[in-house]
């Protein structure tokens, strides 16, 4: 359902782990990467859809995460002109958002990216927050990085005597699932909170596999 302006409300949701780490999923048949989003059906709240969305788009439930905090107002983005369209209420020009950012309760196994016969991404890995916006498609960038900004402030605090934990900062590396196998071996991965990539095809080198990867067979 749209509002009189054209935007249809939807939800964005960003998940963390226990090292706030993101989760960072790639369009099915696509190199485009994205957060988890979705609509709001009618009589439904901003959290309801998250959690619905939640649900549909990688299978967790409800006691699976903690809501953290949300945008305080809709971040709207327009669609290019090829997508605008007539529908009952005017026209379509884009989203509007609520943003929310959880904690991860449950285990990296409790996701299911084929929890419904329509998938939305066909692999996922865990991400820097600063997540690199040029792998995202070009129109939505400016929302991400307003959640971003936004929600950053909200990070639940790590334990620094976790040396695990300082370990895995330090490196900076980051862990992959995928519903397919790989198509080549692992490479070292360096990305940090970068929001552009320096290489020729930064979509390639900035989701290049890390050397520790779990592949889920199904």
């Amino acid at each position: 359902m749209l509002d009189r302006d054209g935007f249809r409300p939807n939800v964005g949701i960003i998940l963390l782990n226990r090292y706030n780490k993101v989760f960072w999923g790639k369009r099915i048949r696509s190199n485009s990467w994205q957060f988890p989003q979705g609509g709001i059906d009618p009589g439904e709240s901003p959290e309801q859809a998250m959690l619905r969305e939640l649900r549909e788009e990688i299978g967790l439930l409800p006691e699976h995460v903690r809501v953290i905090a949300r945008t305080r107002d809709w971040l709207r983005y327009e669609v290019p002109d090829r997508y605008v369209r007539r529908e009952a209420r005017g026209y379509y020009r884009g989203q509007k958002q609520i943003w929310f950012l959880l904690q991860l309760l449950g285990q990296d196994s409790d996701m299911d990216l084929r929890s419904t016969e329509h998938p939305e991404f066909d692999a996922w890995r865990w991400h820097d927050y600063w997540v690199p916006l040029d792998v995202v498609i070009e129109f939505k960038r400016g929302v991400y990085r307003n959640a971003l900004n936004e929600l950053v402030q909200f990070l639940p605090r790590i334990d620094s005597r976790n040396r695990y934990l300082r370990g895995k900062r330090r490196t900076g590396r980051s862990f992959s699932r995928s519903l397919y196998p790989p198509s080549r071996q692992p490479e070292e991965d360096n990305t940090g909170p970068l929001t552009t990539q320096q290489d020729s095809s930064p979509a390639e080198d900035a989701l290049s596999q890390p050397p520790l990867v779990i592949i889920h067979h199904k």
